[in-house]
């Protein structure tokens, strides 16, 4: 199983990133697929999730700003990243779980500056 992330960067505050997440070895429709976020000294924490069944959520504090999409065809996640803010920084992973079973991608860094 590989989930591969790209798409991170260093970004002024107001701007915008698209993270992608490209995953194989798995049915990639039945799988339930997240981004996290790590940033220094700090727990890990769930930013976005599409369900198999499409449905999303957000934490509240990217609601408005973080759009996450899937696509079943090509076996992606993305997430549209807008309004960037310092507070954004962190490691971001991507993650598909179906019940008890989760897999991890290795992060990619976002970092924006004031």
């Amino acid at each position: 199983v590989q989930l591969q992330a790209s798409g991170g960067g260093l970004v002024q505050a107001g701007g915008s990133l698209r993270l992608s997440c490209a995953v194989s070895g798995i049915r990639f429709s039945n799988y339930n697929m997240a981004w996290y976020r790590q940033a220094p000294g700090k727990q890990r924490e769930l930013v976005a999730m599409v369900t198999s069944g499409g449905s999303s959520d957000y934490a509240d504090a990217v609601k408005g700003r973080f759009t996450i999409s899937r696509d079943n065809a090509k076996n992606t996640v993305s997430l549209q990243m807008n309004n960037l803010k310092p507070e954004d920084t962190a490691a971001y992973y991507c993650n598909a779980n179906v019940k008890v079973v989760n897999f991890w991608g290795l992060g990619t860094l976002v970092t924006v500056s004031s």
